[in-house]
């Protein structure tokens, strides 16, 4: 398998970096240190912090589209799915204990900073809550779909949360439970005709 090109292990690091350490605390030192190449071979690559950022959210969008690909294909039903959305907070458990969602945080950096690029952030949202409103509208949850989609995204965020405030992993796992049970109860049920 061949090596992946200077610039995208620079994104790969920084994309991690970000996520551990916050956009504003890392710095161009901390991330060619990462990599392992000079400041000089890392300028080559990215001039400025806003550069890396817009190939960090590139590459995020990028991996969420195929994890929501790999859902479609894995999930036999809408709540199949689902599911598979509400299960990333047991797959990603340890890491959103200590750091939380790596969408939400970045997101919510962002906005304090007023960066610009907090629309394209935003975007990672987008997707989720794009893919979440088909899937229930599949589900049968007509105009509710939306609403449904923004419910169960804005608990996710919430769980992750209080899972890396209070340090819980087992938070993660009730609430994962509660989620499933919520989702069990969103298909209308069948006309008693």
């Amino acid at each position: 398998m061949p090596q992946p090109a200077t610039k995208d292990r620079i994104a790969e690091a920084a994309d991690q970096l970000f996520y551990e350490q916050g956009f504003e605390a890392t710095s161009f030192a901390d991330i060619a240190a990462a990599v392992g190449i000079s400041r000089g071979n890392f300028y080559y690559h990215f001039k400025t912090k806003d550069e890396i950022l817009d190939a960090v959210i590139s590459r995020r969008l990028g991996s969420t589209r195929a994890m929501l690909q790999d859902w479609q294909a894995q999930g036999a039903s809408p709540a199949g799915r689902i599911t598979c959305f509400i299960r990333i907070l047991i797959a990603n458990q340890a890491k959103i204990t200590l750091y939380g969602c790596p969408a939400g945080t970045l997101v919510s950096e962002l906005a304090k900073l007023d960066h610009s690029a907090q629309g394209q952030a935003n975007a990672i949202f987008t997707l989720f809550r794009d893919w979440l409103c088909r899937q229930f509208q599949e589900l049968g949850c007509g105009t509710r779909s939306d609403a449904c989609a923004m419910h169960l995204l804005a608990r996710s965020q919430g769980v992750a949360s209080l899972a890396q405030a209070f340090k819980d992993p087992e938070f993660i796992n009730s609430e994962v439970q509660q989620m499933q049970d919520w989702l069990a109860g969103q298909a209308p049920a069948p006309d008693a005709g």
